[in-house]
């Protein structure tokens, strides 16, 4: 998998590790300093992924021959190593996109979690009898797996997200190829080599490093690759899902999110600042699920306001590796502009900045991608940072009437995907849940936080509508067939 000395990381294809056709690598740096390389990466070719989708059609028909409960078995030892690699994934993932060591270490901890559940549903039933209309017949369903499938992850989760979309598709039957964020492709070699030390047969799955325009558009492109999950921008899945609905290709498409979090006056103020501050900066806000807008009752605003800013001033921001820190840099510089370009914005359209949004220039940070938290007020939800995903740690502040106010503003964006309460009152969640046009609502909960055993998606822009994760996940890798037997 990797030379020490040089930190080289290769392609996996058909059970082995293999540089790209083209020789040519690339870094993946360390957001936390641009000085340290974490190691070298491939920069791959439309050759390489041929190989790669070659080897996944070959063996795709012995994967799906074998029993659930053998693929599970797979997924189980695949668990097992990652767990006892723990430290070691979570340090890399530190390194290479900047979030802090314990969350790294608790999205690795999610991604064994996450193994063990699909390699369970290697056991489950997969269909249903249907009574027949013929006295004689025999009716029932079953499900064949899509045959081969592209797997499109982003840097935000570079371990969780991954599983979730590969343990599905391995554990129904099919074939893998999967292309992960070159910011992560370091993480994602250790837990590929998890894949390949559990005895993962040649072909089954396949990972190939390389740009978005050539590696992920030729995965959705690609005439052998029969089904496509892709998480990231809207922008790219919109491409994404043209080129699949093109050649007739399934496609899942987890896209981007404008999560609300709304304070109603009857609120506990602490809790909701908590859960304001975790669920819109941690990670660096980088999480499709994190929150941006802070919809809070005018009853409770200035209360709201003045013991948020007074916890977010208590953040440290710095290196994800220092015990101390809570908030890490941008994964990378790209992101960072896009976040400072935003806060400018918001300020150019009148909002008020109270606190943050700058970019260290002195001492240790000077050399990393870091942005500190920005909280905005007197934010109207036509401005862009009240409409645009920025994916950063920006909070915007609105102020609103009553309820069902901050439920009409809630829903005025393009995205669906979470959204959240803070109310002591029934009636206000009942109206919440009701009236919410969100794929996932939490009430007195934070917007970020998936359940790895519920099914995950968005409305509106935010997803193609379908479902990730538990048990909805069949829905996608599989097709249902149904049996007509007479004797």
């Amino acid at each position: 998998m990797v030379n020490i000395n040089y930190a080289i990381y290769y392609n996996y294809i058909n059970g082995e590790w293999k540089s790209s056709e083209s020789g040519r690598t690339q870094k993946s740096i360390s957001p936390a300093n641009k000085n340290e390389v974490v190691g070298m990466i491939p920069d791959s070719t439309k050759r390489d992924l041929e190989d790669a989708v070659a080897a996944a059609k070959a063996a795709k028909l012995a994967w799906r021959k074998l029993t659930g409960s053998q693929r599970g078995n797979l997924l189980f030892k695949a668990a097992d190593i990652m767990e006892s690699r723990m430290n070691e994934i979570g340090e890399a993932m530190t390194r290479e996109m900047g979030k802090t060591l314990p969350e790294a270490k608790g999205e690795t901890a999610r991604g064994v979690a996450i193994l063990r559940y699909y390699a369970g549903e290697g056991m489950r039933k997969i269909g249903d009898v249907i009574p027949s209309s013929d006295p004689d017949a025999f009716l029932y369903t079953t499900r064949s797996p899509l045959g081969t499938v592209g797997v499109i992850s982003p840097w935000n989760f570079p371990v969780a997200i991954p599983i979730w979309k590969i343990a599905p598709a391995l554990i129904y039957g099919n074939s893998v190829v999967w292309k992960p964020a070159t910011e992560t492709a370091v993480t994602a070699a250790k837990v590929m080599q998890c894949f390949h030390d559990a005895g993962l047969p040649a072909g089954v799955l396949n990972m190939i490093v390389g740009s978005g325009s050539v590696i992920g558009q030729g995965i959705a492109e690609h005439a052998d690759i029969n089904g496509i999950t892709f998480t990231g921008s809207n922008a790219v899945g919109q491409a994404v899902g043209q080129a699949a609905l093109a050649r007739g290709a399934k496609y899942q498409l987890e896209m981007g999110g404008k999560n609300p979090i709304l304070i109603a006056a009857d609120a506990d103020i602490d809790f909701a600042v908590e859960a304001t501050i975790s669920g819109g900066l941690r990670s660096t806000g980088q999480k499709c699920t994190a929150t941006s807008r802070v919809i809070v009752v005018k009853d409770v605003y200035e209360e709201f306001k003045s013991k948020l800013l007074q916890k977010v001033t208590e953040l440290k921001v710095g290196d994800g590796m220092d015990g101390q820190t809570w908030l890490g840099p941008c994964a990378n510089e790209k992101q960072m502009e896009t976040v400072l370009s935003y806060i400018s914005k918001g300020v150019e359209e009148g909002a008020v900045l109270l606190y943050g949004g700058t970019r260290p220039t002195e001492g240790a940070l000077s050399d990393g991608f870091y942005v500190t938290p920005a909280i905005f007020d007197k934010v109207t939800s036509k401005m862009s940072i009240a409409q645009e995903e920025i994916f950063g740690p920006v909070l915007a502040l609105i102020e609103v009437n009553d309820i069902h106010e901050a439920i009409e503003v809630a829903n005025d964006t393009d995205y669906g995907l979470s959204a959240s309460i803070y109310t002591r009152n029934i009636g206000n969640a009942l109206q919440f849940v009701q009236d919410m046009e969100a794929g996932l609502v939490r009430i007195n909960a934070e917007t970020a936080g998936v359940e790895l055993q519920a099914p995950f998606g968005g409305m509106k822009q935010s997803s193609s509508h379908s479902r990730e994760q538990g048990q909805a996940a069949i829905e996608f890798y599989t097709s249902i067939k149904t049996v007509f037997i007479k004797p």
